[in-house]
């Protein structure tokens, strides 16, 4: 249904295109911030939608692209005056073709979790208690994906995942790492941990799009994981602490005139051009 029209062509059609959700969904971590939102939503011009939309461009096709995502959004935020800004299901209308959508981490509070095992231990019951809230994740996202088809009846909704965001295997021998990666920092016990963290909310994602397909809503899920537990090869390799460019911000996010905490742990600008290259691959036309 959208499609871009082949290289050279000219401009046969019009996408509406509207992009929601939290961190991941606005690019924060891989720079290039649209003016206004760099202390704020940080929304990059590198982000998997942005980058989706210029191939569109590159193609011949039309774009009207709304991007309303926002750092620290939660699925409730979506439907309210966040960070100073409207509600960001307002942007969806009839003419809407196509949403993209990451949300879910803040709901769990994933980036307290992450906080967590740099700066303690979050291995036993933190974990536990993590692994806990994720199921109950899936109907309040599959609540929201009914509500974004009733806005948008005739758009093809594109929810994308989080992936692997730390290695869970130690440190590879000889390999210079981020910082991050440094001792007394992650341990093999929390990066196992952290494994499970990152699995299990893919599978809840996947569940509620699955969900949300079996009652009729267009949507489909695209994520680095091949099935929850490995990860597609693009992806393989590209975890922090791994032996390949990583596609995640570490603590190289703290250094002078970087982002700061804020970007650390999210998809670099490496990571998102490899999202939505997996995006238009695997998105239904």
């Amino acid at each position: 249904m959208w499609a871009a029209a082949p290289a050279g062509a000219q401009v046969t059609s019009r996408l509406n295109v509207v992009a929601l959700g939290d961190s991941i969904a606005a690019g924060t971590g891989a720079g290039d911030y649209e003016p206004g939102t760099e202390r704020t939503c940080y929304r990059s011009r590198n982000s998997a939608s942005t980058l989706i939309v210029e191939q569109f461009k590159n193609r011949g096709t039309e774009v009207n692209f709304d991007n309303v995502t926002c750092s620290g959004a939660a699925i409730a935020d979506l439907r309210k005056t966040f960070n100073g800004e409207p509600p960001q299901l307002d942007a969806l209308d009839q003419e809407t073709d196509l949403v993209t959508l990451t949300v879910g981490g803040n709901d769990i509070d994933l980036a307290a979790f992450g906080l967590a095992c740099l700066q303690g231990n979050c291995t036993g019951t933190a974990t536990t208690a993590l692994l806990n809230r994720i199921p109950g994740l899936t109907p309040t996202l599959g609540d929201l994906l009914a509500e974004i088809q009733q806005r948008s009846p005739r758009a093809q909704i594109i929810l994308t995942g989080y992936g692997r965001i730390v290695s869970n295997a130690p440190n590879p021998p000889g390999v210079a790492l981020d910082p991050i990666c440094g001792a007394g920092l992650l341990t093999d016990a929390e990066r196992v941990s952290g494994g499970q963290i990152f699995a299990a909310l893919d599978a809840a994602l996947s569940e509620a799009a699955q969900s949300a397909r079996a009652d009729g809503i267009n949507v489909n899920f695209v994520s680095p994981y091949l099935n929850s537990t490995t990860l597609r090869p693009e992806f393989a390799g590209h975890s922090l602490c791994e032996s390949t460019a990583p596609f995640y911000r570490g603590f190289d996010a703290l250094g002078a005139g970087q982002e700061g905490v804020v970007a650390v742990l999210h998809l670099n600008q490496q990571g998102h051009a490899a999202l939505a290259n997996l995006i238009l691959q695997d998105a239904p036309r």
